[in-house]
């Protein structure tokens, strides 16, 4: 392998994030890339006269600091009905007649089926999806041989395993390196003496699951859904044993990256950026930094620490900083001047800045260096433990000291097999910034997302809430579970503290709800150790400085003596019976943040006509197909055949009655999704100051489904796309309900600047509203009111603003609307795409 020397230094501004051309060598056919943790060496003569110049000004020398072998790519895959747990052997024993085909890594092994031809192409179609319990039972078996140079195999490795599927014992020539069970989580497997010169062998028994899951006694005071019994002691994301938006899919494989590291032995082990307060009016931050250092040697006394923060865009340097290396430890708090802060999408710019650490010898040179981009911003959840009976409480997130309204939504799987969520990832984070949303809520039942996720969502100005990987179980109390939340929680919060989007830690999806009706003897504030114990306790070690809400929706102490009634939690799953979206439960509910919300809304003839066989297409009753595709998890399973029914009924709340041919169902279900949605989150925004957001259910599917998502697996969107993107653009007119034969307009401001607007409200050729109005920065306002219609009507209602036209709608009159005036009105308003 060719080591990459020390050269002439180049000029000009570096992308601490842009890769030179790599180097490559094909060694026996493996391709090495030596890639780019590149270590600087800065010639510095007075740190304080660089500060507020570009990096132009300063000359760097770069030398190779990390080395990768990808070890992605060609694998073979054996498997078979499995015999004996790999993790009980000390060698792999893979039976013979278990036959080879091959495998891509990284990938799912019902993939690796489908291209050998032993599984049906489309998965997807019909009722495809239950030849997958078959596999359920077996074991897989990975290998491959990779080349390592003889100075590599010298040095300090690991092995690294970005995601395994799930519960793996691992093989390095022979000799067991490690046991694995937690498909959350990547794993770095130290392989320092253990590799050879040449040729190495590598080989992953992943062993089943559910037998795993099957070898543990259920405890009487857990519980689960009943297609999800096995998934309460695997660490395994929740929704592969199946759920009401994901089909049953108990995976396994290489699901992620495996490559090997060889790390050098002084290296920044662990670094922590906080931003502790900020002053936004006199543009600064002040900012703590700890580090831990690695190294096998002593630290000099002369050795110095040297951070330095520089704008992202115009690389100018606002902060140059050297702090003595007095133990392997540092810790420092930095002013930083004349900053642009990070602000949330729609507040303010989301400012980004390369901040590099590093660690320099008394000749100096660099021995190590850690680099990240930063945003500069601070966040607090402010909440109450319960709203009262007046709707008095608060449940809302203050970012840089301003109050910021959220137009969010769910983020679930993006696919039922993991592997192909990369070519996923961008397209479906572009849906998110179109739409305008200020917040994702990484859901409890699925993966934790990747870097390339949380780089997105910096740049875009779009907040994370994130869950730990918990939902709708009442999971083991025992200490043997509590210690793998702990190590699951350890490799987790490093990983991602260090992003300005993420704005929340959450310990489970719903949990504290499911204790109700579950378990109601019992107080999850007191008898849930795993969210109110240990993934509290490795939040406050591990980020202390950002929030921590133990559950989604929390049930305090004080709501939980008081029976937890709907209509007193803060923050609140809006779910409920789902029959009429302006029916008594959603208007009785106090919720200042409503973190979960949605309705069904049918794919469109092309997208079912992709899911379903031509005779099970049409008609939807007593239809296996279309159970199949409202995720019901396998053939006797009951749990989600109440889904099609429900939405069915929903159209006939709406119009009276359910369509009898596909595309007017289609249609009837999507504008019922529509304005269900519409009339939710312009329920909050109109609520603006007593409500603080609205996390909508959700983008889109990650399995061709008929479910809440508006955009469909295969890419379609359905009308409550453009309508939500209407109701969510930062500037927004809307009419409230009607009262007492009135219907108030009201005008919401998310920005922090006045909205000067121009508003019109028409009923076809009639204005019902006309007139200027200036609308206070992060406000709302009250322009006027319109009659309430005695008749059915469509509401169109413009407003002009910074130069834009924006436009919004609402439906009027009492139900049933008819079909094909409502398919005329949305024609007409641009709103069918």
């Amino acid at each position: 392998m060719v080591r990459k020397p020390g050269g002439t230094p180049p000029i000009g501004p570096v992308d601490p994030f842009s890769r030179p051309p790599s180097e490559v060598c094909e060694t026996s056919g493996l391709l090495c890339l030596l890639l780019d943790q590149r270590r600087a060496l800065w010639y510095l003569e007075n740190e304080d006269r660089h500060r507020g110049r570009t990096l132009t000004h300063i000359t760097r020398q770069w030398t190779m600091d990390i080395e990768r072998i990808d070890l992605n790519g060609a694998w073979t895959l054996q498997f078979g009905p499995q015999r004996k747990r790999s993790t009980r052997m000390e060698a792999p024993e893979i039976p013979a007649e278990w036959n080879p085909v091959l495998a891509q890594v990284p990938g799912n092994v019902e993939l690796d089926l489908i291209r050998a031809d032993l599984l049906p192409e489309d998965l997807a179609r019909g009722n495809n999806i239950y030849r997958l319990r078959e596999l359920e039972m077996h074991q897989w078996w990975y290998s491959r041989s990779f080349e390592v140079p003889e100075e590599v195999s010298t040095e300090r490795c690991e092995l690294v395993l970005e995601g395994v599927d799930t519960l793996a014992t691992v093989w390095l020539n022979k000799e067991r390196i490690g046991v694995l069970e937690n498909m959350l989580i990547p794993h770095r497997l130290d392989v320092t003496g253990r590799l050879r010169p040449g040729e190495n062998d590598l080989v992953i028994g992943i062993d089943s699951a559910v037998l795993a899951a099957r070898e543990r006694t259920v405890e009487p005071g857990e519980w689960a859904m009943e297609n999800n019994w096995e998934s309460l002691s695997v660490r395994k994301a929740a929704h592969g044993f199946g759920w009401d938006i994901m089909p049953r899919v108990v995976s396994a494989g290489l699901w992620r990256d495996v490559r090997l590291e060889v790390n050098p032995e002084i290296r920044f082990r662990s670094v922590y950026l906080a931003t502790t307060s900020v002053a936004p009016a006199g543009r600064s931050a002040q900012v703590v930094v700890r580090w831990d250092i690695a190294t096998a040697d002593w630290l000099a006394d002369t050795w110095s620490v040297r951070l330095t923060v520089a704008s992202e865009e115009s690389q100018t340097v606002v902060c140059e900083k050297r702090f003595p290396v007095l133990s392997s430890h540092g810790h420092a708090e930095c002013h930083l001047e004349n900053i642009d802060l990070w602000w949330p999408r729609g507040v303010g710019e989301a400012a980004l800045y390369d901040v590099w650490l590093e660690l320099i010898d008394e000749q100096g040179r660099v021995r190590a260096e850690w680099k990240t981009r930063q945003g500069f911003r601070t966040v607090r959840l402010e909440r109450t433990e319960c709203t009262n009976v007046d709707g008095e409480g608060a449940f809302g997130f203050v970012v840089n000291g301003e109050k910021v309204f959220i137009k969010g939504t769910n983020w679930v799987p993006l696919d039922a097999f993991h592997s192909r969520d990369a070519a996923r990832l961008e397209e479906t984070l572009d849906l998110v910034v179109d739409l305008n949303c200020n917040m994702i809520r990484c859901w409890g039942g699925s993966v934790y997302e990747t870097e390339a996720f949380f780089r997105r969502c910096d740049k875009e100005g779009v907040m994370v809430w994130q869950d730990f990987a918990f939902a709708c179980a009442l999971y083991p109390q025992t200490p043997e579970f509590y210690e793998k939340v702990r190590r699951e929680a350890e490799v987790i919060i490093p990983l991602l503290r260090n992003h300005p989007s993420l704005v929340l830690w959450a310990g489970n999806n719903e949990i504290d709800a499911f204790y109700l009706f579950a378990k109601p003897t019992c107080d999850p504030n007191v008898d849930d150790r795993i969210s109110r114990e240990v993934l509290r306790s490795a939040c406050g070690r591990l980020d202390p400085w950002r929030d921590y809400l133990p559950s989604s929706p929390y049930i305090s102490p004080e709501l939980w003596k008081l029976g937890a009634p709907h209509e007193m939690r803060p923050e609140d799953h809006l779910w409920g019976p789902r029959d009429d979206f302006k029916g008594e439960y959603y208007l009785s509910s106090n919720a200042h943040f409503a973190s979960e919300t949605g309705y069904h809304g049918c794919p469109s003839r092309s997208s079912l006509e992709k899911m379903m066989t031509p005779e099970n297409l049409w008609p939807w009753k007593d239809n296996e197909e279309w159970l199949t595709h409202a995720a019901r998890p396998q053939p006797r399973g009951t749990a989600y055949n109440y889904r099609i029914p429900l939405m069915a009924n929903q159209i006939r709340v709406l119009f009276g009655e359910v369509p009898d041919h596909l595309d007017d169902f289609t249609f009837a279900s999507q504008v019922s999704q529509a304005e269900a949605l519409k009339f939710l989150i312009e329920r909050f925004r109109i609520g603006k100051g007593r409500r603080s957001g609205i996390l909508w259910w959700n983008v889109r599917d990650g399995w061709p489904l008929i479910s809440d998502a508006v955009v469909d697996y295969f890419g379609a969107r359905k009308l409550a796309y453009g309508v939500i993107k209407r109701v969510q653009q930062d500037v927004c007119l809307m009419l409230d309900e009607p009262e007492a034969g009135t219907q108030a307009v009201v005008a919401v401001n998310d920005t922090l600047c006045p909205a000067r607007i121009e508003a019109t409200v028409r009923c076809g050729a009639d204005i019902r509203f006309g007139g200027d109005a200036v609308v206070p920065p992060n406000g709302r306002k009250v322009l006027g009111t319109v009659s309430a219609s005695e008749v059915q009507a469509f509401y169109e209602i413009e407003w002009r603003c910074d130069g834009a036209v924006c436009r919004n709608h609402y439906l009027a009159g009492a139900r049933p609307f008819d079909l094909r005036a409502c398919r005329a009105w949305y024609d007409a308003a641009g709103l069918i795409i």
